[in-house]
């Protein structure tokens, strides 16, 4: 059970975090309003884990990437901006098949992607893949990737290989039907991976899409009935909810000004992961997931030029 007051206890291993699976171009609209209404985007750097390999570099600790993009134009701004960041990219595999790409409206409530999708789901577990995992403290993923072959067996094999290995494993529960192949249950397939992770971070709307409307505290009590061990479910400007199964704690927002919502999830999450790296018990690292949320709300766009964590806790008064 992961307490409170409980500091994470990692292996000794050289990299801090592996985050597998999307990553893509992010087409932002400089307006607010539908995809009908807009008429300029602006090119970003994307994917929720990728995102999260960027920020958690800026915050203070060490990032790997496992994707794959195509062998494009789009595919090398990805790496190139990898490259920029200090991150290896070894593990960005380059394919025959399109760099895949969300565009997205600018938003501050819950934006609206449409989804364009190709070299993602062609990531394959390699051997370069399985070295970043075994001396990685932590491995990262979200739906996206599950939700397409082959690169759905390529996070099975990483799920195995990182419970062999005591590393700690993060999910976020993104689930949405649109990324996911025909005629598949999507759904019953996020449920069945629940109980094979350790964090898992679900928002209000990803909660509903997997279960249905419900009271928060009820969402929550789902996720643990599946084998969570620890759920985090972000209610937007109210917060959130946590719970280990034995104790729930609530957490007001530190947000004070909304730009654009696009990628505070990833910012939350990266808050956290390197709070818990640097020893803060997981009390102290959810409250600096917020402040980095927080932070990021300010800007347009999923990366942002984060200061390192120390600051933020001091500017937030953590």
């Amino acid at each position: 059970m992961f307490g409170f007051d409980d500091r994470i206890q990692f292996r000794n291993t050289k990299n801090d975090i592996l985050t597998v699976g999307e990553l893509l171009i992010d087409m932002i609209s400089t307006e607010y309003g539908d995809h009908s209404e807009g008429n300029t985007y602006t090119k970003l750097f994307g994917g929720s884990p990728s995102n999260i390999a960027l920020n958690v570099k800026k915050l203070g600790i060490n990032s790997l990437v496992a994707s794959a993009v195509g062998e494009d134009g789009l595919g090398s701004f990805l790496i190139d901006q990898l490259r920029n960041a200090d991150i290896d990219t070894n593990g960005v595999q380059r394919t025959d098949y399109s760099t895949s790409m969300v565009v997205i409206t600018k938003s501050k409530s819950s934006p609206v992607p449409i989804f364009y999708r190709g070299a993602d789901y062609q990531l394959a577990f390699t051997p370069v893949l399985e070295e970043y995992l075994i001396r990685s403290k932590i491995v990262h993923f979200s739906s996206w990737p599950i939700s397409m072959m082959p690169v759905r067996h390529t996070i099975e094999k990483v799920i195995e290989k990182a419970r062999e290995n005591e590393v700690l494993i993060g999910f976020d529960p993104n689930y949405h039907p649109m990324i996911w192949q025909k005629g598949e249950d999507g759904i019953e397939y996020v449920k069945s991976i629940i109980g094979k992770v350790d964090i898992i971070k679900p928002s209000e709307d990803d909660a509903e899409r997997l279960f249905g409307k419900d009271t928060n505290e009820n969402q929550v009590k789902k996720f643990l009935e599946y084998g969570a061990k620890l759920v985090i479910l972000t209610l937007g400007k109210d917060g959130a909810i946590v719970s280990n199964g034995v104790e729930t704690i609530k957490y007001s927002t530190l947000a004070t000004d909304v730009v654009d919502t696009t990628g505070a999830g990833d910012a939350f999450w990266s808050g956290f992961y390197t709070a818990i790296i640097k020893g803060y018990t997981i009390r102290e690292a959810l409250a600096l997931g917020f402040a980095v949320s927080a932070y990021q709300l300010k800007f347009t766009g999923a990366i942002v030029d984060l200061p390192k964590l120390e600051i933020l806790q001091e500017r937030y008064g953590l």
